[in-house]
């Protein structure tokens, strides 16, 4: 979801191969398809998980006419910080809260250490909404960071836990951007 949002929201072309995802065809295919020019060598794919064969790094690099990361230094560092941390940790939440664009489960009762993980997730967006001013996490301009966290803000539009009403107006926004509609037909309709 990340880099597609990406791609879609700064209208970057790309070749889109919907792949049933099986543990068998993981194994086979550790790197299923990549953007740019050739995928990356077998070697960097040892997490058989299927995507896009660039980090949002190198994606930034390759299209810098676009602000995918803010230009400011800091704000740039202080993005790339978050988006580590989101894409390395709340294991808690990920165990707990599966990203399944068709579950519903509201209520749901959360373990201490997936509260935590929503807690401080919210207090990401609060802190940098605040220090941006938003709309969205680094200023007007959606980017890498925002794209980030969509996956969450997907599990958290499913399982709805406790937010910031600061934090459940950015899930919305982000939510309403035209890609995410679009995203989320798409994960329906997979079969």
């Amino acid at each position: 979801m990340r880099s597609w949002l990406v791609l879609k929201h700064f209208d970057i072309p790309f070749e889109e191969v919907m792949i049933r995802r099986t543990v068998g065809f993981l194994r086979e295919h550790p790197c299923a398809f990549a953007v740019g020019k050739g995928a990356l060598p077998r070697d960097r794919c040892r997490r058989r998980r299927v995507g896009i064969g660039r980090d949002h790094g190198a994606l930034a690099e390759l299209f810098p006419q676009h602000a995918m990361w803010p230009r400011d230094a800091a704000a740039r560092a202080h993005a790339r910080s978050i988006s580590a941390e989101m894409h390395a940790g709340f294991a808690d939440l990920r165990e707990q809260m599966s990203m399944n664009i068709q579950r519903q489960a509201f209520g749901l009762e959360l373990t201490a250490g997936a509260l935590a993980n929503v807690k401080r997730i919210d207090l990401i967006w609060r802190n940098c909404l605040d220090a941006h001013g938003g709309p969205f996490l680094f200023g007007k301009e959606f980017g890498i960071a925002d794209a980030m966290f969509a996956p969450v803000i997907m599990r958290f539009n499913s399982y709805a836990p406790k937010l910031s009403e600061t934090a459940l107006a950015y899930a919305a926004r982000v939510t309403a951007l035209p890609e995410v509609p679009e995203w989320i037909e798409g994960a329906r309709n997979e079969r």
